[in-house]
């Protein structure tokens, strides 16, 4: 059930939040993208530099993918004179598929190791 909850009111409110933030805060695409962005970076570095609960830092994180999600899709499809870059769906798609891909071959996932 908490599962399901957090699901709808982070897409719901993500998206909303992303909305609001490039458009009513006057950020723009980009700058929402980069505000949204720069708190995973700083959720990031809490991971490594604090004992912060991990299960906390990841609900943190999962929620503000979503602000961010909305904001980069909006900055691919939206029209050059409202900011964005006019691609069409199919354009944004495969930019996100490409990003998706080269995002795997640069941060490439090792084999865990058991700790003694």
């Amino acid at each position: 059930m908490f599962y399901w909850i957090t699901i709808m009111f982070s897409q719901t409110l993500g998206t909303a939040l992303g909305d609001w933030t490039a458009d009513s805060a006057g950020l723009g695409y980009t700058g929402a993208a980069a505000v949204f962005g720069g708190l995973l970076v700083l959720l990031v570095l809490a991971y490594y530099g604090t004992k912060i609960s991990r299960t906390l830092l990841f609900w943190a994180a999962f929620i503000l993918t979503r602000p961010l999600g909305a904001v980069v899709g909006d900055f691919l499809d939206k029209p050059l004179s409202a900011g964005g870059l006019a691609l069409n769906r199919y354009g944004a798609s495969i930019a996100l598929l490409a990003f998706m891909l080269c995002a795997m071959l640069v941060f490439r996932q090792r084999a865990a190791t058991a700790a003694h």
